[in-house]
């Protein structure tokens, strides 16, 4: 039977996972050659350095000396507008405080309009705000600047709370892709890191074009996943069909692609010095998509490139896009690479290199380029069209988008698609991790082996996502074990993922091995303590050595950095109460008060409330919480749990239905409603649909277990 008392002890968060936020290797690694005066590099790369001049890349900082009157509003005396960071189409200012802080501030200029626009309109006017740019969340020193400038250090100063931040040189120069060149420059010689292998090179790139968390700073020869949690293709940032969604730069997409899986990379599209196509429009792609299908690629740096699947066509032409010729419509990217506007003003392409496919886009709900190009006409005429023109067109991804989507949406046949999918191994591995992600809503003996063959998968991307599902499908007494063997793992972001899991499951860490991993996460994260989160890792790894004193240290710590963090104010007043539970209490209705929808502090309020003996109060802020998200399941299950243990039989089930109607693909919703109902014919209808979504679910033929 569900209790309530069962969740009491969760977080208030609902999740065990921890975010890692880290930065700098404990493994031992040779040592590196030392940067160097990049001035001297055009002395023999005049060509390569011309290029570079005009790039983005060089103008990615740059002094804010504009001509044009800066239009910043009140600055306190010691705020002074320094620096310009981005080129094209906008600029942010950064203003420099006396303790070394670099606040990015919320107007932007437009370049080509020649205007300042406001990037944060709705919290311009209070400074208390989260997005307010005095916050954390526009601190440059750790949010922006390694991405901006070459060999960035961030040199923040925990005694003082001040920044000494450094940088070689102001741009993304040539030892941030190409490394320190200190040997290349004393010798001659070569650099320890080669970019003609196009997946080193798309390793370099991935290092900003992507959605990160960073654990370590650039480090020549050590790929994307030793250095950083990439994000992976969740719903909240990517498509259904993996195109863009949220600002998650390019890596993410591409490496999706047939092009990526083909061997393609940047640098045969793009210039890497003056970061500009390597042909205008449509001639950067018909270096191969061409009539004869001979591939002539303008880059002249030696690689393999698989074309055994090139086809040979004519594609520049109304006989293939059906739109008259120089047209929108006759251009490879307006089609293949839809874009989006972030930051107000900033056109980014997709690079998954999709086609368009209007009747899935309008059954899996996602964007479309027909659609997007023609909003002035009814869809059903840009299916009817796309149908004529193409009437043989089926999805290219194997079926991917739709599996996805019935296994998010709740759909029959969910687990069934994830599995055809995942035993077919045909999916990239990002794909892949996106798919296993999904299997711990569809608990089965087949999700089990899935999930298994995950942990020792050979991609990184399939190890961490294998890692943070397992818990919903295996017990403890399995799973643990397994986890820890992961804590040797080559990549330092599959290591560090296994280690927030263990946290999260209060795992001893006994052995010698578990403890290095322990102080690998512990040393990692004294290079983020300029952030609130880096403290708030260091009190997870206090509370699981039992320096219970550290633990309040830390948590006040991350609190000092960011008052707005969540999961420190939480943090600490869970703490607080064990020992004085008015003070732990007080501090989440002073947080509520300051951050009225956060969910997350109504939520933990209320768990706490009710720990405390208070059902009634605990009950308004559940529905407080339920308010502010409607949309997660995890709150509604536990205000259903607490109505029904406080004798509110039917405004329980009348919340999971609520609920189980909103997100169909939420196991336990189903089975708390068919656990409470005392209606013969609703308990069967929610057992046949557990069934036509997953016939494997082990509650199906035995579900006296439950």
């Amino acid at each position: 039977m569900i209790g309530l008392a069962l969740l009491l002890g969760l977080s208030a968060t609902g999740s065990a996972t921890v975010s890692a936020t880290a930065s700098a290797s404990v493994s031992a690694t040779k040592a590196s050659p030392a940067w160097v005066d990049e001035s001297n590099c055009k002395n023999c790369h005049q060509q390569a350095d011309q290029q570079w001049r005009n790039s983005h890349h060089a103008k990615a900082l740059t002094p804010a000396n504009h001509d044009h009157k800066l239009p910043l509003g009140e600055l306190k005396a010691t705020e002074k507008p320094v620096w310009l960071i981005g080129y094209e189409p906008l600029q942010q200012v950064l203003i420099a405080s006396p303790d070394g802080r670099l606040q990015a501030h919320h107007l932007a200029f437009a370049t080509e309009q020649q205007t300042w626009f406001d990037l944060y309109p709705e919290v311009a006017d209070n400074p208390d705000h989260p997005l307010h740019w005095r916050q954390s969340a526009h601190l440059a020193n750790t949010q922006c600047l390694s991405c901006h400038v070459s060999n960035y250090q961030t040199q923040y100063q925990p005694k003082t709370d001040t920044f000494a931040s450094s940088w070689q040189q102001l741009g993304v120069g040539c030892q941030s892709c190409h490394g320190p060149a200190g040997n290349h420059q004393a010798d001659g010689g070569g650099f320890e890191l080669s970019l003609a292998a196009s997946d080193q090179q798309l390793q370099v790139c991935a290092q900003c074009h992507s959605r990160r968390n960073e654990l370590l700073p650039f480090q020549p020869n050590v790929g994307v996943h030793q250095q950083f949690l990439i994000s992976p293709l969740r719903a909240d940032l990517y498509e259904v069909d993996g195109k863009i969604l949220d600002e998650v730069f390019e890596y993410g997409s591409f490496v999706q692609s047939r092009m990526h899986q083909a061997g393609v990379t940047c640098s045969d599209c793009h210039n890497p010095h003056s970061g500009e196509l390597r042909a205008p429009a449509n001639a950067v792609c018909s270096q191969c998509h061409n009539p004869a299908g001979t591939p002539k690629l303008i880059a002249d740096t030696p690689r393999t490139i698989d074309f055994n699947k090139l086809q040979g066509q004519a594609f520049a032409t109304p006989a293939h896009h059906f739109h008259p010729a120089d047209s929108a419509g006759a251009q490879c990217v307006n089609c293949h690479m839809p874009g989006r506007v972030y930051m107000g003003n900033d056109l980014r392409h997709d690079h998954s290199f999709s086609s368009p496919n209007p009747a899935q886009a309008l059954a899996l709900e996602h964007s479309d380029a027909c659609l997007g190009c023609h909003q002035d006409k009814p869809a059903a005429e840009m299916v009817a069209a796309f149908a004529r023109w193409y009437p043989d067109a089926e999805p290219r991804d194997g079926g991917y988008a739709q599996a996805l989507y019935r296994a998010r949406e709740g759909l029959p046949g969910a687990a069934e698609g994830l599995l055809k999918q995942l035993q077919a191994g045909q999916q990239p591995a990002i794909r892949h991790a996106a798919l296993l992600a999904e299997l711990g809503h569809y608990p089965s003996l087949a999700a089990q082996q899935q999930v298994a063959a995950g942990l020792t998968h050979p991609d990184a991307w399939v190890r961490r996502t294998a890692i943070e599902v397992a818990p919903a499908l295996f017990n403890p007494a399995w799973l643990m074990p397994q986890l820890s063997k992961l804590l040797a793992d080559p990549e330092l972001a599959v290591r560090m993922t296994a280690v927030e899991q263990l946290l999260a499951q209060d795992y001893p860490f006994k052995a010698a091995a578990e403890g290095a991993a322990l102080a690998e996460y512990s040393e990692l994260q004294q290079h983020h303590l300029g952030t609130a989160q880096g403290h708030y890792n260091q009190s997870l790894v206090a509370g699981t050595l039992g320096f219970e004193a550290q633990v309040q240290h830390d948590l006040q710590a991350a609190l000092q950095r960011n008052g707005h963090y969540i999961p420190a104010l939480i943090g600490l007043a869970q703490w607080l109460e064990k020992s004085d539970a008015k003070a732990a209490q007080q501090l989440l209705v002073s947080a509520q008060q300051q951050q009225s929808e956060a969910a997350e502090i109504a939520f933990a309020l209320a768990l706490m409330l009710i720990r405390q003996g208070e059902m009634a109060a605990g009950l308004e802020q559940l529905q407080q919480t339920v308010a502010l998200a409607p949309d997660n399941a995890h709150y509604s299950y536990v205000l259903a749990i607490a109505l029904y243990d406080n004798g509110q039989h039917e405004a329980a089930m009348d919340r999971l239905r609520t609920a189980l109607a909103q997100a169909p693909q939420q196991r336990h919703l189903r089975l708390a409603l068919w656990q409470y109902s005392n209606d013969i014919n609703e308990r069967e209808r929610l057992m046949k649909q557990l069934r036509q979504l997953n016939p494997f679910d082990p509650l199906i033929n035995s579900p006296a277990r439950y």
